[in-house]
């Protein structure tokens, strides 16, 4: 199966948004996957805050495993992270308009009535489908770009 149906098929059956795209690339950046699921588990529904979306948070930590230096001192490896976070948010708000849940989703699941109306407009087996669609798509695109020139996972 490829990584955009796995992760939508991981969002659909309970994962959170960000579950979905960070556990799909976990063991091909050196973690298992229940690792990748504790680790991204608190970052779905924008972080519980309505905050920047979890598909996309997800997103931001499999490049982070990718692309990260294993010092934090070095600067380049520092660089790399960023200038792909960076064109990843591009990417992302070109698709969506907004990083942030809230405005994804038009209304915030941080608040009871935010939920229920994001229920009742079945937001979660629609929009967040697509963002998780979109997070793993941006991902799967800008690997392809770089192709082959990509560094392994921990260097730069």
């Amino acid at each position: 199966m490829n990584k955009i149906a796995d992760a939508v098929r991981q969002f659909q059956d309970g994962c959170a948004c960000s579950q979905a795209v960070l556990s799909v690339y976990a063991e091909s950046l050196g973690i298992s996957k229940q690792t990748a699921l504790r680790i991204a588990s608190g970052f779905g529904g924008g972080m519980r805050m309505g905050e920047s979306c979890g598909a996309l948070t997800g997103a931001f930590m499999a490049i982070g495993l990718r692309y990260a230096a294993d010092n934090c001192s070095i600067p380049e490896g520092r660089a790399e992270v960023c200038a792909r976070v960076l064109e990843f948010a591009e990417r992302w708000r070109n698709r969506n308009g907004s990083i942030l849940c809230r405005e994804l989703l038009g209304c915030d699941i941080s608040t009871p009535d935010g939920v229920k109306k994001a229920q009742e407009l079945n937001l979660f087996k629609t929009t967040c489908v697509k963002l998780v669609k979109d997070a793993v798509t941006i991902l799967e695109d800008m690997e392809t770009e770089k192709g082959k020139n990509a560094p392994e996972k921990g260097q730069s």
